[in-house]
């Protein structure tokens, strides 16, 4: 599966590409031999911009996410602080 078009190949095979992209996934399109924008169906894009996740489900979603890890700090050592005025 070939996945990386170039500029001018995108262009010109536009429709291709897009049908391409629905069937296969992500269409990489690149510019003077570099990656520049990606062409992939819409419900991935969704996917990734998907708001409302907090940082507790994003850890709980980790593998490891439901370990009994110690997660308490060791209060008993003090640190020095100097704050200056």
């Amino acid at each position: 599966m070939n996945n990386i078009w170039q500029l001018q190949d995108a262009k010109s095979k536009f429709s291709e590409m897009v049908e391409k992209a629905v069937r296969e996934g992500a269409q990489i399109v690149t510019k003077r031999g570099k990656n520049t924008v990606v062409v992939m169906p819409y419900a991935e894009y969704e996917k990734l911009i998907q708001h409302g996740n907090s940082l507790a489900d994003f850890l709980l979603a980790y593998p490891f996410g439901g370990s009994e890890l110690p997660l308490e700090r060791d209060k008993s050592v003090e640190r020095d602080v100097e704050i200056e005025p």
